[in-house]
């Protein structure tokens, strides 16, 4: 619980936590249910059609962005918020499907590039459209113009309070 009886006293305040009043705390579990349920449901739409975890399909879709679909793997685990380690074990398992190969990376030697195949291509312009859906009868639809103009803004207020080196993508 992230409330409690607020002190009576203002000055009292400064002894203890600040606890969050009940609107705080309402909005809070929204969004903290938000983070929860709205991964599982993308994840469980990828994988009912296309067999891919949300985080395959972000490396994928990354990848696919990516200027010659290649990206270092440090800068891709950064972009999937993935650790290096976690990053590997599933390029490792995108590769045996044919949908990514790693390469040396021609600018420094020590680092690895991801490179999406052709057939990964493929599998991102197939997903895409059902992914996009799923985004769309989520996030979108529910919300009309002016609330969606409106929530992108407080995400991005929200968002730059958790990445404020701006690695994730849609920062402005």
């Amino acid at each position: 619980m992230v409330t409690s009886s607020l002190p009576s006293d203002p000055g009292a305040a400064d002894l203890g936590p600040r606890w969050l009043d009940a609107d705080q705390q309402r909005t809070w579990l929204r969004l903290a249910g938000l983070l929860i349920k709205l991964p599982a449901a993308l994840d469980a739409q990828l994988q009912r059609d296309a067999g891919l975890s949300h985080f395959d399909y972000v490396v994928l879709s990354q990848l696919s962005e990516a200027p010659n679909r290649t990206l270092r793997m440090s800068q891709l685990a950064e972009l999937a918020n993935g650790s290096l380690s976690r990053l590997s074990h599933v390029v490792k398992r995108l590769e045996q499907r044919g949908w990514v190969r790693r390469q040396p990376c021609v600018e420094d030697g020590r680092a690895t590039n991801a490179v999406l195949t052709d057939d990964g291509w493929e599998k991102v312009v197939r997903t895409a459209p059902g992914h996009v859906e799923t985004v769309r009868s989520l996030v979108v639809e529910p919300l009309g113009p002016e609330q969606l103009a409106r929530f992108g803004d407080l995400v991005g207020i929200l968002l730059a309070q958790v990445d404020p080196d701006q690695t994730c993508p849609g920062q402005d």
